[in-house]
């Protein structure tokens, strides 16, 4: 019995979680601001990369802190989860508006911006598998090229 409690619990914070997560209204509301967005993804990033080197650390130690290398762990997926989340909920799905075919250089920038979008939540995801700081490096090189194409600069 006390298990099932433990677990319902468990499964209660988990929803709230979920629930409580940030994403934009898709009212849609006309309030946007892409390049706080941009922001946020990098901050995500570079907590993702404090996350690892501290799940490094820890596990390098001879007296493991294991509770603490956990909490690294789920802060790291959490921000590769936020950072998902802007890239889909946000940008791919709000932001990145569907274009004809018929003039090639916006389809070919419409193209861009979405395989850019992919590409991060791809290696958000790989981020979430490893601490190979490599990933981190990746994910900024592709915000900053996301950036400039979205942005034109």
């Amino acid at each position: 019995m006390r298990q099932v409690k433990s677990l319902l619990t468990v499964l209660a914070v988990l929803l709230t979680a979920v629930a409580a997560s940030y994403s934009h209204c898709e009212i849609p509301c006309g309030i946007y601001d892409d390049a706080a967005r941009i922001a946020a993804m990098r901050e995500d990033v570079t907590t993702i990369e404090k996350s690892m080197k501290g799940i490094i650390d820890l596990s390098a130690a001879g007296d493991k802190n294991y509770n603490q290398i956990v909490r690294w762990v789920m802060n790291k997926e959490d921000h590769a989860d936020k950072l998902q989340e802007v890239a889909t909920q946000y940008f791919m799905f709000q932001r990145i508006k569907p274009v004809e075919e018929t003039d090639q250089a916006v389809w070919t920038a419409y193209q861009q911006q979405l395989t850019f979008m992919h590409k991060i939540t791809v290696h958000a995801m790989k981020a979430k598998q490893t601490t190979d700081l490599e990933e981190v490096e990746t994910l900024r090189s592709l915000i900053d090229a996301f950036e400039k194409l979205y942005f034109g600069k």
